[in-house]
């Protein structure tokens, strides 16, 4: 009996060894995952300036970029407002008007695009890189080549984009005061040959992009 008891007394150690193990094991993975979840929580932001024709990528309050972009004429300005990165694709096919661009060097949306929630519009590279910097879009934010695919690696489907459109102490801060006396380079506007009609996203299976440039 005494062998038994001292028997079933360390059987019932060994258990409960093994539950404290597997609870401890359970525990470093639900703080993994936990940590895991906190990371992927981190969000970018994109601030663009539209009066100042800039575009800054801030993490955790931190300016990790900042970029010169074009953004929408007069005749077809760029919204305002606050949005998110709702789609990306790399080597968009371009559709317009039943018109259809393969990517290559002269695909209008250039190698990238990242649609907005707001319809129609995105973030994308273009094949008239001389319009950086000025107001020559129909209302998208166009960016350099090399820009645009450092960008685009380094944000995700989420994160908030603010169009800004006239200076605030938001913008000040980030891209400068503006000089006293400064006087605005004159606005170039850019042709194209699918005119100025603004036309919406395709389904991203297709990996189509029909936009305004």
């Amino acid at each position: 009996m005494k062998a038994n008891g001292l028997s079933n007394w360390a059987v019932a150690v060994s258990a409960a060894m093994v539950l404290g193990v597997q609870a401890m094991g359970q525990a470093a993975v639900a703080t993994q995952k936990t940590t895991d979840v906190d990371a992927r929580v981190q969000k970018m932001t994109i601030v663009v300036s539209l009066e100042d024709r800039k575009l800054a990528l801030v993490e955790d309050g931190q300016v990790k970029k900042i970029y010169t972009v074009a953004i929408g004429k007069p005749s077809t300005p760029s919204p305002v407002g606050t949005f998110t990165i709702q789609r990306r694709v790399k080597n968009p096919v371009y559709q317009h008007e039943g018109k259809v661009i393969q990517p290559g060097p002269g695909n209008p949306v250039g190698t990238r695009w990242m649609g907005l929630s707001i319809k129609g519009y995105g973030i994308h590279g273009t094949n008239e890189p001389r319009s950086i910097g000025k107001a020559a879009s129909h209302g998208c934010i166009r960016m350099s080549r090399k820009d645009l695919e450092e960008m685009y690696a380094m944000v995700s489907v989420g994160d908030t984009v603010e169009l800004v459109g006239q200076r605030n102490d938001e913008t000040a801060q980030l891209f400068g005061e503006q000089k006293p006396g400064a006087v605005e380079q004159p606005v170039v506007m850019a042709s194209s040959a699918s005119g100025p009609v603004m036309t919406t996203n395709s389904e991203a299976a297709n990996e189509l992009v029909a936009i305004a440039k």
